[in-house]
């Protein structure tokens, strides 16, 4: 089972920004484990968010055929505990991208109020890491569309994205069999 920690975006323009959703619930085994008695959102899970939120952003430039990880947080500053009942909007803007990597920089807020900022650079790995993808093609697409990217998805001129077409052909041979 893979873990995501957002929910759906909301915003995502091709090589530019992305924002995303997560409703914090009771039902999230980390409430009532990180610090029992006390159930809350951990502030690494929120880093995570932004994580995949900022790598699904720097990926989808060159249409996924890039393997990118989380590198470095240059930066994380929180401002108050997240609760059930919270709901978090994460924004995520490039701040520059590189043959190697990119950097993207990052506002999370609650209710409309600052809860966090942070900076993060992300990687591209060579093939001195191998060459075999993070994901599947077929699960990569259906991820996408379960956190609804593509209903939200435009270029900079406001065009609508679509999946790439070796995602689709991935997803239409496994259907075929």
């Amino acid at each position: 089972m893979r873990w995501f920690w957002i929910d759906r975006f909301v915003e995502f323009v091709h090589a530019d920004r992305a924002s995303a959703i997560k409703n914090v619930t009771l039902a999230e085994e980390p409430l009532d484990d990180y610090l029992p008695g006390y159930p809350h959102y951990p502030h690494s899970l929120i880093v995570e968010g932004v994580a995949q939120t900022g790598g699904l952003l720097v990926a989808e430039i060159d249409e996924y055929l890039q393997r990118v990880v989380l590198a470095k947080i240059n930066k994380a500053s929180f401002e108050k505990l997240i609760i059930a009942g919270d709901q978090l909007k994460i924004s995520v803007v490039i701040q520059d991208i590189q043959p190697a990597g990119a950097i993207v920089s990052a506002t999370v807020t609650c209710d409309g109020q600052p809860q966090a900022e942070l900076e993060m650079a992300f990687a591209f790995l060579g093939e001195k890491f191998g060459s075999t993808p993070l994901f599947p093609p077929q699960d990569l697409l259906r991820t996408l569309r379960t956190l609804r990217l593509y209903d939200v998805a435009v270029d900079k001129e406001g065009r609508r994205l679509t999946p790439p077409k070796r995602l689709l052909d991935a997803e239409a041979a496994i259907t075929k069999l």
